[in-house]
């Protein structure tokens, strides 16, 4: 049996109903579990200021959108002092039910290693909120360091749920 083909490129604008159907059932998910914080609405605006940015991409499994994330350059009141190195920050991976369990979080790890070595970029970091070991340990199968969970001193202009948890962060050194 040929297995689908999987590409990762830039979301369009065509695709953003899809990327919020896919913020929605991640929330919808991480309601059903109790360690999890739950992502709030996302503005429209954010996500098409991604995409006109081209931070915004998805992973196509057999021509369907299988998973979508983000990325940015600086992420200052979640990194702090490390915020001066030189990083891509990876947030909001959402995942088509209709695929979960093809660990996308490798394909984006390779996919974010290839980036950052064309980009001449140090680290790939993640985060997330909240003591959620399954997750913890998914992203370090994955390849991530867990440096451990930090209470933000500055969240006011972060979305309301980064006012919930500790922070879990997540690197890859790509010169270690």
């Amino acid at each position: 049996m040929v297995s689908p083909s999987i590409s990762i490129t830039n979301s369009r604008l065509e695709d953003i109903d899809e990327i919020f159907r896919l913020y929605g059932i991640a929330s919808e998910y991480q309601k059903t579990k109790k360690t999890v914080v739950v992502w709030p609405k996302f503005k429209r605006e954010l996500v098409e200021t991604e995409i006109w940015e081209k931070r915004q991409f998805k992973l196509l499994l057999g021509g369907a959108v299988a998973c979508v994330w983000a990325i940015t350059f600086s992420d200052e009141q979640i990194w702090e002092e490390r915020n001066a190195d030189s990083a891509i920050y990876i947030h909001r991976i959402a995942t088509n039910p209709d695929f979960r369990g093809k660990n996308f979080v490798s394909k984006i790890v390779a996919w974010a290693k290839a980036y950052a070595e064309e980009k001449e970029i140090r680290f790939i970091r993640l985060d997330t909120l909240g003591n959620n070991s399954k997750l913890i340990q998914h992203y370090t199968n994955s390849g991530f360091d867990f440096l451990g969970m930090f209470n933000l001193k500055n969240t006011d202009t972060l979305p309301e749920h980064y006012k919930e948890a500790p922070v879990c962060l997540f690197q890859i050194d790509t010169k270690a």
